[in-house]
Parts: structure tokens; C-alpha cells; sequence
């Protein structure tokens, strides 16, 4: 499957946010095999926390979370970091939230469950990143 194999010549600093965390620790897994380095939170509020502490270069942000609209995390992402993309994650057929979305800033999105080879792709074209 094409882009799966891709591993980055430098590391992506990753903030990864999912409430399910199965799927959080699988993502951060395989992407930690092609040298993104994901830091993962697990709602909103927690996400907003860790940004305040590290500086990351690509955002990958579920919107449907249970104590936050990923929507609202978006705006405040922006208003933190306005030059970090972020990548939307959209389950339960949302795409139009996930259109507000771009027109929030976001640089594209995905529906779950997502190839993972697709979502290494797009973290790459966010963050400008060569691959070897």
C-alpha cells in the first residue's frame, strides 16, 4: 500500500488526540516506526494543556471527543499556535463538521477508521518533510 513505507529523515514531533485510547496507542506506534514521534492526549482539555508545554509541528485531532467539540479545540489550537497543522480525524459520516474545520485553518481531514499510509502522507505534506 503506497506511503506506508515512508519513514522521515527528521523526527515529526506529533501531538496526537483521540479519546479512545486503543486507537491512540496503535497510531502512536506505527508512526513512532517511521520516525514521528507521537505525543498522544487522550481529550480536549488535555491536549490544550500539552501544547501550552511542548511545541509540536503537525496536530492530528479527532472531533468527536466526549468533553470537547474538536471544532473548539481547533480554535484554540489556532489562537496557541496559528502556524501548527492540524489534521482532523472524523468518524460517524461528520464530514461537514470536518469542512468547518478547514474553514477554522485546519489543513485537511480524514474519516476513521483512516489508512494509516494516508494519514503518514498528510502529516508529510503538513509539515513539509522529506521522506527517504
Amino acid at each position: 500500500m503506497p506511503g506506508t513505507e515512508m519513514v522521515h529523515k527528521n523526527p515529526i514531533k506529533l501531538l496526537l488526540v483521540d479519546d479512545e485510547p486503543g486507537y491512540l496507542s496503535v497510531l502512536a506506534k506505527r508512526m513512532a516506526k517511521r520516525n514521528i514521534v507521537a505525543v498522544t492526549a487522550s481529550n480536549g482539555n488535555e491536549a490544550i494543556q500539552t501544547l501550552r508545554i511542548i511545541r509540536f509541528d503537525c496536530a492530528v485531532l479527532d472531533l468527536k471527543m466526549e468533553d470537547m467539540d474538536g471544532i473548539e479545540v481547533l480554535k484554540i489550537f489556532k489562537k496557541m499556535d496559528p502556524t501548527m497543522p492540524v489534521i482532523m480525524l472524523t468518524g460517524h459520516g461528520s464530514e461537514t463538521a470536518a469542512r468547518e474545520g478547514i474553514k477554522f485553518g485546519a489543513f485537511d481531514y480524514l474519516t476513521k477508521p483512516c489508512d494509516l499510509g494516508d494519514l503518514i502522507q498528510i502529516v508529510c505534506e503538513a509539515c513539509k518533510w522529506e521522506t527517504s
